[in-house]
């Protein structure tokens, strides 16, 4: 399985952007995908997921502000993300989880907000 995150790049404060993943390869069909980030210095922390079955979770700093979908047929997971600060600097990363077992990787995109 490979993931490949693209659409990040450099926005002002209360900007937007949009982060794009394809899945390639074979793997499940029941599935999580999602989007986490590393800030320099900081853990990788979650900021959205979906399911397979379209069911979403939001970390707190990106409720109201960001939209994760995905499409099923297309292997493609989006992040739209609205109303962007400084504290969401990061490089992004595009998760694949199937049950337990597989836990698989994108490259990253740098996501940069400048004030």
């Amino acid at each position: 399985v490979q993931l490949q995150a693209s659409g990040g790049g450099s926005v002002q404060a209360g900007g937007s952007l949009r982060l794009s993943c394809l899945a390639s390869g074979s793997f499940y069909s029941i599935n999580v995908m999602g989007w986490y980030r590393q800030a320099p210095g900081k853990q990788r922390e979650l900021v959205a997921s979906v399911t397979s079955g379209g069911t979403t979770n939001y970390a707190d700093s990106a409720k109201g502000r960001f939209a994760i979908s995905r499409d099923n047929a297309k292997n493609t997971l989006n992040l739209q993300m609205n109303s962007l600060n400084s504290a969401d600097t990061a490089v992004y990363y595009c998760n694949l989880k199937i049950r337990r077992d597989y836990d698989f990787w994108g490259q990253g995109t740098l996501v940069t907000v400048s004030s």
